[in-house]
């Protein structure tokens, strides 16, 4: 028997356990958002460009851009046979750009290995380029109804406050939190698959960071953080990341200025969109060792064929 890893909380026994898969899929059942990615004929690669999309992006945001992206490349096969530049002009606003380049990667990956398809093992899915542990893991469960765990934010809150105590998690996923989410799992596939998506969703609409709705909460009597009186996170308060000035916002207002183009953009233009001179070489500098911008003739700049 494998040794439970340092800090693992113990899952509650099976006849709890029960009771408490079967509360939560009801209420999922009841509250679920209807989200095009969750239909039942969404495809595999439908799953995964939602999944990358959604990666520190709220689904209000994401909605448009999917659609208008699958409305154009349907399959992995159509977005691998654009320029890498397409993806990256298609991804818009949605911030983290190099998720374009990864997902355009991926569908390379995808047709040149598997003929075009998301396969459904997690292992191979792991293997494509720009795909970690939690996306390989959705996609495996979300477009294959396989068995596993599935652990976002959202997931990691609503266990650390139902089975842990904690009122957040700890700042990054730790071996026994992955223990705790695969030891909540029920038994067959497809109720762990629809699990895996009910968890998550009830952190996101009720068991939120900074004001969770314990009264709509369908396990609130359930609630370990709430039996101890629902004691304030541990540790300094995090704090918001400050936004203007940043070279964030300067790589965003590049990138912007070389999306609306129809070709290569003059360093003189780009200037007009961030005039810190040091800042912009800065930020052109990183872009490029990003692969989201390349030279041109003279001094001029566009983004990758």
């Amino acid at each position: 028997m494998a040794a439970r890893p340092a800090g693992a909380v113990a899952a509650p026994p099976p006849e709890e356990l029960g009771a408490l898969h079967a509360d939560v899929l009801a209420w999922y059942a009841r509250e679920a958002r209807d989200l095009p990615w969750r239909e039942p004929g969404a495809s595999a690669w439908g799953v995964l460009v939602s999944e990358v999309m959604l990666q520190q992006t709220p689904v209000a945001r994401v909605l448009p851009v999917w659609r208008a992206w699958l409305r154009r490349w349907p399959t992995p096969a159509d977005l691998a046979a654009a320029p890498a530049g397409d993806a990256v002009r298609a991804w818009g606003r949605l911030g983290y750009p190099r998720r374009a380049l990864r997902l355009h990667a991926a569908a390379a990956a995808l047709v040149e290995r598997h003929g075009g398809r998301v396969p459904s093992d997690h292992a191979v899915l792991l293997a494509l380029p720009g795909v970690g542990a939690y996306t390989a893991a959705a996609v495996a469960v979300f477009a294959h109804g396989g068995r596993h765990a599935v652990v976002d934010t959202n997931v990691r809150r609503v266990h650390a406050r139902l089975v842990s105590g904690a009122a957040q998690p700890a700042p990054a996923l730790s071996a026994a939190e992955t223990a705790l989410a695969e030891a909540l799992l029920p038994e067959d596939d497809a109720t762990a698959a629809r699990w895996g998506v009910a968890v998550m969703e009830l952190g996101a609409l009720v068991c939120t960071a900074r004001a969770p709705g314990c009264a709509a909460c369908p396990v609130a009597d359930r609630c370990a953080w709430l039996r101890a009186g629902a004691p304030p996170a541990a540790g300094p308060t995090r704090r918001t990341q400050r936004w203007e000035g940043t070279d964030r916002q300067a790589r965003g207002r590049l990138l912007a200025v070389l999306r609306a183009a129809d070709g290569p953009v003059a360093d003189v233009d780009l200037a007009v969109a961030w005039p810190d001179e040091a800042q912009r070489s800065r930020c052109l500098a990183s872009l490029l060792d990003d692969g989201l911008v390349v030279p041109a003739a003279g001094a001029a700049y566009a983004l990758p064929r």
